[in-house]
């Protein structure tokens, strides 16, 4: 067994079908500063589509030339994931994806007042803008989902009325958005169960303004939701996305719900996006994080040898790797352990002199000891 959060969770599991629609190359982009040209969003598309994801949003191609030419690029490329576009309500958008001979597409439309209002829109437009964009796109072989933009923040009876006008008007799936992030994972449940009075299948779109975009995935899963959007680390706009990785990782280790996500590819994608991207990430962070599998306190080197007493889950099962590293926390047993993988061979006196001397170098560095400077300490 590669997961070990004991039986606290088990009354709580729940069975679901659950795929996951990837926005990394669409949304996760809109992340302040994040440029990928087209060849780039090529390779990322591979790796999602390598990874177990079943659907990926290429892009919205009228947005920018290179946001042209890597939906054509993505779409023509043969994967196994379903290729979808991303179109505004507005027929030219739809017309874009209808060139480029993209068959699924989402289309998104602004619901909230505060949206409508800040755009000048009033609700009666809207609904003839979804009416028209939904149809128009179902006429030319396009599978549509309706995206409500800011649909947390939307009048319920307005909610209502722009979900069912674009049912009516051909689309098949639908999906629930949290724009701005502010949604608790109850008030996220109870509209996924809502929504599905519609008798499409529901998707949910989080973001993580709140830190509750995993959190809200999850509750939307168990109120019905069959797919759910997020990126690679959860890059995205202010706080970013829901992260696909985490999702997928929660559903498994805490609810038993699988999924076809490869957990083994998601660090590996996730630095290749990372590098691509050109930021940084917080070493901590759940699934990715440089530090999950690495150990500097003594009191836990004490434990190494035995992963289910100190990891939540196996380093391979998220194709990590377990280290132990040296600083000011480190222990006897931290000293042992580095000093048997580098091959030296130290008294228990030399190991209690070493420790001090590696304690004193992380407290003077304010940071870790390296193997070199390890390995010189150990010949003083």
């Amino acid at each position: 067994m590669s997961i070990w959060t004991g039986e606290i969770n088990d009354s709580f599991a729940f069975e679901a079908e659950v795929g996951f629609y990837d926005t990394t190359l669409r949304d996760g982009e809109q992340t302040v500063g994040v440029v990928l040209d087209p060849q780039q969003k090529l390779e990322i598309a591979h790796g999602l589509a390598e990874g177990g994801v079943e659907r990926i949003e290429a892009g919205f191609p009228r947005v920018s030339r290179d946001d042209w030419d890597a939906v054509k690029l993505i779409a023509a490329a043969g994967m196994s994931a379903e290729i979808w576009g991303f179109s505004r309500a507005v027929r030219a958008d739809v017309e874009a994806l209808v060139e480029l001979g993209v068959q699924a597409s989402v289309i998104e439309s602004p619901i909230s007042d505060l949206k409508l209002e800040a755009l000048g829109v009033a609700r009666e437009e809207m609904l003839r803008r979804i009416r028209e964009a939904v149809a128009y796109a179902v006429e030319n072989g396009i599978k549509v989902a309706y995206f409500g933009v800011d649909s947390t923040r939307a009048d319920p009876d307005f909610y209502d009325q722009a979900y069912e006008a674009a049912v009516g008007a051909g689309a098949t799936e639908v999906v629930v958005v949290d724009t701005i992030g502010v949604a608790s994972p109850d008030a996220v449940h109870a509209l996924v169960e809502r929504t599905q009075k519609l008798g499409v299948p529901v998707h949910f779109h989080g973001h993580n303004d709140f830190g509750l975009a995993t959190a809200n995935a999850i509750a939307a899963v168990r109120a019905g939701a069959q797919w759910i959007h997020g990126t690679i680390n959860g890059m995205g706009e202010r706080a970013g996305n829901a992260n696909i990785g985490e999702v997928a990782l929660a559903l498994r280790g805490l609810y038993g719900v699988e999924t076809k996500l490869d957990l083994a590819r998601m660090r590996e994608l996730g630095e290749h996006v990372r590098e691509l991207s050109g930021y940084e990430l917080e070493p901590w962070k759940p699934l990715v994080g440089e530090n999950l599998f690495r150990r500097e306190s003594g009191a836990v080197a004490s434990q190494f040898h035995d992963p289910p007493a100190i990891e939540p889950y196996s380093s391979e099962l998220v194709g990590a790797e377990r280290s132990i590293v040296l600083g000011k926390k480190s222990g006897i047993d931290s000293i042992r352990i580095k000093a048997e993988e580098l091959g030296l061979n130290l008294s228990d006196d030399q190991q209690r002199e070493l420790l001090d001397a590696v304690k004193k170098l992380g407290a003077q560095k304010r940071g870790l000891v390296t193997d070199d400077e390890f390995r010189a300490l150990a010949q003083i």
